[in-house]
């Protein structure tokens, strides 16, 4: 049976504040929960004032705090940011204070600009060769590896199950390699979907960790009781879509009736073409683009990802998108 996870940025809206929708993400959680998601992922993003989850296992702790039973993820951690040594002490914690619920998603893109790069104090030239050796020392760290010289408490012994995220062929590679579970941003970055997948199934070599691989990919739902209200409701992230490709980020803006119609041709393509993998409509819509999607990819968890100014109908959205998974 293919799982259904759920993927947070934490937006904040204008009009709205960070503890507003850090309230919303604690009670967004509880509500995915108890609708039976397998997981919760929160990603990690830095400088965008619309976006509350740039200390990611902070929020995790803070949603972990909030409910009972659902995996939190980080979807995902990026670890050229961090020495690996950090985050096997944050996630060791994490999974000291929520035993056998805590996934460590892992990639190698920046999640910012340049400029907030450099105050991150990365390496910027170093991305594609240190990423695997720091994926290797932290599972050194976690699995208290003497070899290193010296040990994250907490951290050594914490059974953190680690994911390799992407959006292009290397993380595919490298997942495979490594013998890790593997999930595509198709989201926001679905050119290379088809071909990781076959790469990472293809060459996946078993681990400890997984005998067989594992696969997840991203898909965007905005669901609604009509059409009509999801198209309205969609409308936001269209917006900040566009805003972020026109070097423009802000807060998550309300929903605008009619806005892709609005848009230039070629604007217009653009949006269609990044968001080619959603669904938008009523339960019976998503149930079609979930099929869809899951027959394509042969997927086994989808990862629902979905930013909406109102948080009532975003809870509304994740019934009806339940509702809709059933018929996988």
């Amino acid at each position: 049976m293919t799982k259904i996870s759920f993927l947070d940025l934490v937006p904040v809206t204008q009009g709205g504040s960070v503890a507003r929708s850090l309230a919303n993400a604690a009670d967004l959680a509880r509500h995915a929960e108890a609708l039976g998601f397998a997981r919760y992922w929160v990603a990690e993003h830095h400088g965008m004032t619309g976006i509350a989850s740039a200390a990611t296992s902070v929020v995790l702790a803070h949603i972990g705090h909030a409910t009972s039973t659902i995996r939190i993820a980080a979807g995902g951690i990026m670890l050229p940011n961090h020495a690996p040594m950090v985050i096997a002490e944050q996630f060791g914690t994490l999974e000291a204070l929520f035993p056998g619920r805590v996934d460590l998603g892992l990639g190698r893109a920046p999640g910012s600009d340049q400029r907030v790069a450099h105050a991150l104090r990365r390496n910027l030239a170093s991305d594609e060769r240190q990423f695997p050796q720091d994926v290797v020392e932290l599972q050194a760290f976690l699995a208290g590896d003497e070899r290193l010289g010296i040990r994250a408490v907490p951290g050594e012994g914490a059974r953190v199950p680690l994911w390799i995220l992407g959006s292009s062929l290397f993380g595919a590679q490298l997942a495979a390699m490594l013998g890790l579970p593997y999930a595509f941003a198709s989201h926001f970055a679905p050119d290379a979907l088809d071909e990781a997948l076959d790469i990472y199934r293809r060459q996946f070599k078993p681990s400890a960790q997984l005998a067989e691989p594992y696969a997840a990919a991203a898909f965007n739902v905005f669901a609604a009781d009509s059409r009509e209200e999801a198209e309205l409701l969609a409308s936001s992230q269209q917006q900040a879509f566009v805003a972020l490709r026109t070097g423009q980020p802000g807060l998550l803006p309300p929903p605008v009736a009619g806005y892709k119609d609005g848009l230039p041709p070629n604007a217009r393509a653009i949006l269609d073409h990044v968001l080619i993998c959603s669904a938008v409509g009523t339960a019976e819509d998503v149930a079609a683009g979930l099929k869809g999607f899951v027959a394509r990819t042969g997927v086994d968890e989808v990862i629902v990802a979905s930013s909406m100014f109102d948080h009532e109908a975003r809870k509304r959205s994740l019934a009806l998108t339940i509702e809709a998974a059933k018929s996988l």
